[in-house]
């Protein structure tokens, strides 16, 4: 192999070598891009589960104050037909 050709492959390696350090650094990027994506979806689902919580607090609240209502109405003899 000649001094050229040992160059030229060095050179070419070289390359091959600043080519994958710019891909590792890339990677590395979009990992951590990905970890954040990954940890905003988890706070949105635990955000998501608090809110429908909420959701069904607020319809059993509804459905006492029905109740009740419900029952004062008939105490009183008023209202609509019975449900």
């Amino acid at each position: 192999m000649t001094d050229a050709d040992f160059a030229l492959m060095f050179n070419i390696l070289k390359q091959i070598q600043a080519d994958l350090g710019d891909v590792k650094h890339r990677l590395t990027s979009v990992e951590t891009r990905l970890t954040h994506m990954e940890t905003t979806i988890a706070g949105m689902r635990r955000d998501l589960a608090h809110m429908y919580g909420d959701v069904v607090e607020t319809h059993t609240r509804i459905d006492h104050l029905t109740a009740r209502v419900d029952r004062i109405e008939r105490r009183l003899e008023i209202g609509d037909a019975p449900h």
